[in-house]
């Protein structure tokens, strides 16, 4: 409201106070978002659009055209990889390697990826928490085995970052790439893309345009975060995710963590296949491999409308369907269901939610039985 009002000038692009208070706020933004991921400097945080155009810049900036390199990934990414990989793949750009995960928890073997790379490999493509199942990957093992391969390791950390405790350097993340108005709640229409110093040189650009620096010549600036950030800012959307981010760092990342944990304990707690007769929940069983995505599937009733009983009937919102992820739900079987209903959890969700919801899902569970067996 207050850049609404008091200043909407573009960062960068002129010496008037407005536009100087715009460019300190992207600054500051950038500076919390490196700081909230352990990053090793500030100038290289990308603002994007979203976190699809996130991993569209770091993957096709990866893959050089016309030289078949090769990427590897899993059965549990989002759309957001496999289509860029597969539009890649369609222009004979590159291969691709996806790797199978566990059907009943989602995770991936780290050897399996091992095993996956060769001399070509470019890039290694793994979602930090499914968000279909909640499970977590094991980074810190695949961030050990690209970096003894040197090859790019990047992290679609859209379910987690600003839920979960992000140390880029800890685990060999190379490139951090997440949408801003999931965990870190900013505003739709802003994005971030953390790019490891040295890595930005192997990351080519995928569009170029005015910058408000070097403005006297007339090739895109090799400088960060200016060699991708063509083109006037989302200002307004960055103001609101600059006290979004804030508002993390108040609070503790590691507090809303625990929190966060603590309230999966306790729905994992009250999901009694007794009480919920014909429910089945997808992904790890214990909270923690999981971040506070949950998927159920309830025999009988497709999952949209379970999502709509929910919604109509007692208040609850979830999404129903693929969440745009089809290979994770071909690894869990669900595919054949329609896919599952999603409940996610965050950090003003309190231990009263998770009641209120099982104890719907118990009733719709309990009612559908009995009329089942009336049948």
């Amino acid at each position: 409201m207050r850049f609404a009002t008091e200043l909407d000038a573009s960062p960068g692009r002129g010496g008037y106070a407005e536009a100087r208070e715009a460019g300190r706020i992207l600054h500051e933004c950038r500076e919390r978002i490196n700081r909230l991921i352990n990053g090793e400097a500030p100038e290289h945080v990308i603002f994007t659009l979203n976190g699809s155009d996130s991993l569209n810049v770091a993957i096709k900036g990866l893959i050089s055209p016309g030289t078949r390199d090769h990427a590897v990934t899993t059965w549990m990414a989002h759309n957001s990889v496999l289509r860029p990989l597969n539009a890649l793949a369609e222009r004979g750009d590159t291969e691709q390697t996806r790797i199978p995960c566990d059907p009943k928890t989602g995770l991936v073997d780290p050897q399996e990826i091992a095993r996956a790379i060769t001399p070509h490999t470019r890039l290694v493509a793994i979602t930090h928490g499914s968000n279909v199942a909640g499970t977590l990957m094991p980074l810190r093992e695949v961030g050990m085995i690209c970096r003894e391969r040197d090859v790019p390791f990047l992290v679609d950390a859209a379910q987690t970052a600003g839920h979960v405790p992000i140390d880029v350097q800890e685990l060999n993340i190379d490139i951090l790439c997440c949408p801003g108005h999931k965990g870190l709640m900013g505003p739709l229409g802003t994005g971030c893309l953390y790019i490891r110093p040295g890595m930005e040189d192997r990351v080519r650009t995928m569009r170029e345009g005015g910058t408000g620096s070097l403005s006297e010549s007339d090739i895109q600036p090799s400088n960060m975060p200016d060699k991708f950030e063509a083109g006037s800012h989302n200002a307004i959307g960055i103001a609101g995710l600059n006290a979004a981010v804030a508002w993390i760092f108040e609070r503790g990342v590691d507090h809303i963590w625990e929190h966060e944990q603590e309230i999966m304990n306790h729905m994992l707690q009250r999901l009694d296949e007794d009480e919920m007769p014909g429910l089945r929940l997808i992904g790890p069983p214990d909270f923690q491999n999981r971040c506070g995505v949950f998927s159920i599937v309830i025999d009988g009733i497709e999952p949209n409308e379970l999502s709509a009983i929910l919604e109509d009937e007692y208040g609850l919102l979830t999404r129903a369907g693929f969440h745009c992820a089809p290979l994770a739900h071909r690894t869990f079987g669900t595919d054949r269901l329609g896919g599952t209903t999603r409940i996610s959890f965050g950090a003003f969700n309190t231990e009263t939610d998770v009641d209120a919801l099982c104890d719907a899902l118990q009733e719709i569970c309990q009612e559908y039985a009995a009329t089942s067996t009336s049948r």
